[in-house]
């Protein structure tokens, strides 16, 4: 530090917070599911994170930039697990829609926050609309692999494949209503409990 023409070493300027984009993501991310997209200004994110609100678009052009990368996590993530499943082969239909559940489990596990941001979303807004059509697609892509593990005879043929995919998925979903991002749930045990359950039922 050098001095001023007077001898006196300057005062020390005050500094801007320093975050890396995945930090201010992440934060963002939690402060939507405590308070909903909706209710977030990006005054509160500014807040959130100890900046200026002038300062915050120097890290983020938008609020809704956020949301879309939140939900485009969430949803590259399962779209992934359900693509990796379909590709396998050497295995049953049925085993191929075993491994799209186990997966998605894990994404949801491994993604926890921006999986529960996603399952909220309710198409207030373009990139919400963007989001839900996504989930349609993999909706459907999941009631394909039931459809063919109907086919080979390995589930019960009396129910619509596109309600079994709903149902599959909502017990995945659901999982976001008491597992928390503490590490507490080993995210290999889990997948495997679920699939145990979906698949295999409580009776022995």
């Amino acid at each position: 530090m050098t001095a001023d023409i007077s001898g006196v070493p300057p005062s020390p300027r005050r500094g801007r917070p320093g975050y890396d984009q995945e930090t201010v993501l992440r934060r963002a991310i939690d402060l939507f599911n405590r308070q909903g997209y909706d209710g977030t200004s990006m005054g509160d994110l500014a807040k959130e994170l100890g900046f200026t609100k002038s300062a915050i678009y120097h890290h983020v052009p938008s609020k809704s930039h956020l949301l879309e990368q939140a939900l485009d996590e969430a949803l590259d993530g399962l779209a992934h697990a359900l693509a990796a499943a379909r590709a396998e082969s050497g295995v049953t239909a049925n085993e191929r829609l075993r491994h799209a559940v186990r997966g998605s489990v894990m994404v949801l596990v491994d993604h926890l926050p921006a999986v529960t941001l996603l399952l909220r979303v309710r198409g207030n807004s373009e990139v919400e609309s963007q989001a839900l059509e996504r989930r349609r697609h993999i909706d459907d892509a999941l009631a394909e692999m039931v459809e063919a593990a109907v086919a080979e005879g390995a589930l019960r043929n009396d129910l619509p494949p596109a309600m079994i995919s709903r149902l599959l998925f909502g017990m995945v979903n659901s999982l976001v209503e008491w597992v928390r991002p503490d590490g507490r749930y080993d995210a290999e045990a889990l997948a495997d409990m679920v699939t145990t359950v979906a698949f295999d039922g409580l009776t022995r």
